[in-house]
């Protein structure tokens, strides 16, 4: 069982930077590929980030040259860097491992 807890959401105006972390237990973090998720009001969960256990990355297209997601297993916390937010940026987004464990989700809200 892998437990991750989110952090680092919040309100922030069009143009503003967050960095999420999510904080992993109860496995070996090295081994997990992480992925970070988003979903908006009404709409499905979707895919924002991904980073294997060899570190390599995926962005979705709509946050590539804005976003990056890295890994630090010696503190077994996986990152999303967002710059340049822009309002459709604004959603609940979730840590998750191994696509099977869940973190509770973080919110993030972007004023324009």
């Amino acid at each position: 069982q892998v437990h991750l807890v989110e952090s680092g959401g919040g309100l922030v105006q069009a143009g503003g930077s967050l960095r999420l972390s999510c904080a992993a237990s109860g496995s070996i973090f090295s081994t997990n590929d992480m992925g970070w998720y988003r979903q908006a009001p009404g709409k499905q969960r979707e895919l924002v980030a991904f980073i294997t256990s060899g570190g390599t990355t995926r962005l979705a297209d709509s946050v590539k040259g804005r976003f990056t997601i890295s890994r630090d297993n010696a503190k077994n916390t996986v990152y999303l860097q967002m710059n340049n937010l822009k309002p459709d940026d604004t959603a609940v987004y979730y840590c998750n491992a191994d696509l099977i464990f869940w973190g509770q989700g973080t919110q993030v809200t972007v004023s324009s």
